[in-house]
């Protein structure tokens, strides 16, 4: 007998959820319910990814549900045992930012935007602003292509399926970590806030750089020496993600930087009226989507002006 897949452990777990709810949890329900999750070890953490999503779909306003096949037409309003019934079997958008992943998907973020996937192996990632990605879960590898943008990825530990996120020519591999990865013009950024990754480039797989938690890596595709993980200052790390909560922290950011930040955040873009602004330094804590808020909060500090338009915001204006 060939061993149960995953996706249909997915969709038993799905449909364990929807049952307890409807039928509600009664002794010999929960006695059967024990049975099935004690049949195999991966049930219980579909389980656990099933009843996480239930719950958010319960908060969720479902007026947007499509399968990638029918991305072209209408979606049409579904109830939420309707959706979670269907076993996650491909993406599920619209749920206030979540997204179920069970194989394989694309998935894009637009400017300003950010989502949390759940991933059928019981790994989870929070995609960036202006981001795309290509998750595939495949037997023997999980694989996920990031083509622009930032991810950061809880891992769920599999040492027969190892987990390799594509930036460009830069590898960076996880067994069961917590970790960021940011595409840059010349390369990759690595953070790792849990556990040890490995990161090399893809014409260099011998020459691994291995970077450990609260330490980070600039990988740079053209080098010829593999780079080096360092350790930065204490809250580095927690300051460089704080855009999983909608924010951005500076503690010694030129405004030429902060500006550059904002702007990889928002449509309405910041913009320095005046060259002598740019290295002067600042620290605080934003919303990363009131690039206004910020530009009045800066310009009080610097003693200057905002100018604010539909279009952009400048910081040093003419205003008097």
């Amino acid at each position: 007998m060939s061993p149960e897949s995953a996706e249909a452990i997915d969709q038993a777990a799905y449909a364990w959820v929807a049952r307890l709810d409807r039928e509600g949890r009664s002794p010999d329900l929960v006695s059967e319910l024990d049975a099935w999750l004690a049949g195999d070890a991966r049930r219980r953490g579909a389980y656990l990814r099933a009843e996480a999503l239930w719950t958010k779909l319960d908060r969720a306003t479902l007026a947007a549900v499509a399968a990638p096949d029918e991305a072209a037409r209408p979606a049409p309003r579904l109830s939420r045992r309707s959706l979670i019934g269907a076993g996650g079997a491909a993406l599920v958008a619209g749920l206030a930012g979540v997204i179920v992943v069970s194989r394989a998907g694309l998935v894009s973020t637009a400017v300003g935007e950010r989502r949390h996937l759940a991933l059928a192996d019981g790994s989870s990632v929070d995609v960036n602003t202006a981001s795309r990605m290509q998750v595939s879960l495949q037997r023997r590898l999980r694989r996920i292509r990031l083509a622009s943008g930032e991810a950061w990825f809880q891992v769920e530990k599999d040492p027969e399926r190892p987990f390799v996120v594509e930036a460009g020519h830069v590898r960076v591999q996880a067994v069961g970590t917590a970790f960021s990865v940011r595409r840059l013009v010349d390369g990759a950024e690595v953070y790792v806030t849990e556990g040890v990754v490995e990161s090399w480039l893809a014409d260099q797989p011998g020459a691994r750089t291995r970077i450990a938690a609260g330490q980070s890596a600039h990988m740079v595709e053209t080098a010829v020496e593999p780079s080096v993980a360092v350790s930065p200052p204490a809250g580095e790390i927690d300051r460089k993600l704080a855009w999983r909560a909608g924010r951005i922290e500076f503690d010694g950011e030129t405004l030429a930087e902060a500006v550059a930040d904002f702007n990889r955040y928002n449509a309405r873009k910041l913009r320095l009226g005046s060259p002598d602004l740019a290295g002067k330094r600042l620290q605080g804590v934003f919303r990363a989507d009131d690039p206004e808020g910020f530009a009045r909060s800066a310009a009080v500090v610097l003693g200057t002006q905002v100018e604010a338009s539909r279009g952009e915001i400048v910081i040093g204006g003419t205003k008097g």
